[in-house]
């Protein structure tokens, strides 16, 4: 049809005739763009090659680095913790060994940890140069491969993720989702959202939205919800996180505690996205106050002749900086018994002075940060933490006192009474008598005022020959006898 043909047609011709000729052109590029009617164009599927299609990744990330692993993984993961997309794929790639030179790393939940933290990363999926792909006959023309090499990225990613967590046990599995959670709590707010709608059906597996193209493939769906006859999805990589609203409220809830004002604004749209939900809101109030993170800090293990597992989390904020800085105020004498518990020295170390380079750098070593010989108040924390993890009463007993008066960490009684309580299950009596106070007061939430509870605890701290707790014990006995003889 000739130019002036084409002006006069009627509008519904003219509409036949676009839509041909975008038939026309998509059934010419169908092998370069991969063009489907169910999903549109698919522009990383060029050969279905990661040559092609995968975000290009700098040569200091992609060398060998074998005599630098160490250095090269730290780099990594403190880039990774603090949400980097591309350092989380990166990690799940190496930890996959995919490469020769990473088969003294490889572990299987380490990288699955790394590719499921990529995967519920908005960084992977969050558009940002979709905007304009109006090309010759609309939509065809790509201004950036950026939105589409994160694509196939994040294809790829469930696709490996999906084969890790086939393989694994339901404790490995338990394992992988712990580690996600842990790494995502101590994001914040920011993370506090993501745990939400990793657990809210309203989002897709890993809390993209629901119509996201690869959140569709995971479900073994195409557009419409209709199911994908080719493929079946990735059932173990959907199943990773149980969707419930119980769940998906307390992390929105423990969004909010952080201060985070945008965090409030989505907790009340989540209450009112379904009728039911606003009933949870006092059983999650109360849940909230009793929850801790599954790990008191990052796993350490590392596979044989590998690397540790560093926990990369930093201090955030003003309350992290203050609690830190009140380290000054814990007697130097509890860090050197946790030292010589974990076998980095032989001695008590009473002042930082009195540990050798060498020690230091074996502490340094153990929890996988950078030799740097000095004794930073982190690490003091960490060397506390770490013999608590690992059995040691007396730790655990001061790690407790830390938490219930912001030294070194900020205040938190659920974590303090935890940490009690794993002194009590050891025979602490000083365990014991701190726990008493607990429910002879009551902490809101953490452990309910119960003066029968109190007075047993009581009771059992003094037969272990704790003093406060005798001398105490002795004032309720005279007490009682004196309301006996009236």
């Amino acid at each position: 049809m000739r130019d002036r043909d084409l002006r006069h047609a009627d509008p519904q011709g003219r509409a036949s005739l676009r839509l041909a000729a975008i038939a026309t052109v998509c059934a010419s590029a169908v092998a370069v763009s991969g063009c489907n009617q169910a999903d549109g164009p698919a522009f990383w599927r060029r050969g279905d090659t990661a040559a092609a299609n995968a975000c290009p990744r700098p040569q200091s990330v992609t060398g060998s680095e074998f005599n630098a692993q160490e250095a090269g993984l730290r780099h990594l993961r403190r880039a990774a913790f603090r949400g980097d997309f591309f350092a989380q794929l990166e990690l799940g790639s190496r930890y996959a060994a995919l490469r020769a030179t990473d088969k003294n790393i490889e572990d299987p939940i380490e990288s699955a940890v790394w590719t499921g933290m990529a995967l519920a990363n908005d960084e992977g999926y969050a558009p940002i140069n979709r905007v304009d792909r109006s090309g010759v006959f609309g939509g065809l023309r790509s201004v950036s491969r950026y939105d589409d090499c994160r694509a196939w990225e994040r294809h790829v990613a469930y696709q490996r993720l999906d084969s890790q967590l086939s393989r694994m046990t339901m404790e490995e599995q338990g394992q992988v989702r712990d580690r996600i959670i842990y790494v995502l709590s101590t994001q914040d707010a920011e993370g506090f959202r993501t745990l939400a709608r990793l657990h809210d059906a309203l989002y897709g597996p890993f809390g993209e939205p629901q119509d996201n193209q690869q959140a569709r493939e995971a479900w073994g769906r195409r557009a419409g919800n209709q199911p994908t006859p080719q493929r079946e999805g990735y059932p173990a990589a959907v199943s990773l996180f149980p969707r419930n609203d119980v769940d998906a409220y307390l992390y929105n809830y423990l969004a909010v505690q952080t201060g985070d004002v945008g965090a409030y604004v989505l907790l009340k749209d989540f209450e009112r996205s379904s009728p039911s939900r606003s009933r949870y809101g006092a059983f999650v109030e109360a849940k909230a106050r009793q929850w801790v993170p599954p790990y008191e800090f990052y796993p350490n293990e590392a596979p044989a002749s590998g690397v540790p597992f560093s926990d990369e989390s930093r201090p955030r904020g003003d309350a992290y900086e203050y609690a830190l800085g009140r380290m000054t105020e814990l007697p130097f004498i509890h860090v050197g018994r946790a030292l010589r518990y974990l076998g980095v020295t032989e001695t008590v170390a009473e002042a930082p002075n009195a540990l050798s380079a060498r020690q230091i750098q074996t502490l340094e070593a153990m929890l996988g940060h950078n030799m740097e010989s000095r004794l930073s108040a982190l690490e003091m924390v960490r060397a506390i933490q770490l013999a608590a993890v690992n059995g040691s009463s007396e730790a655990q007993l001061v790690l407790a006192v830390m938490y219930s008066e912001g030294i070194g960490v900020p205040p938190d009684y659920a974590r303090a009474f935890h940490w009690y309580a794993q002194a009590d299950k050891q025979g602490s009596p000083e365990a014991k008598f701190a726990m008493s106070t607990y429910f002879a007061l009551g902490v809101a939430g953490v452990a309910d005022q119960d003066k029968a509870d109190a007075v047993a605890l009581r009771i059992d701290s003094a037969l272990a020959g704790f003093g406060p707790s005798a001398s105490r014990l002795q004032a309720v006995l005279a007490q009682v006898s004196r309301s006996q003889r009236r």
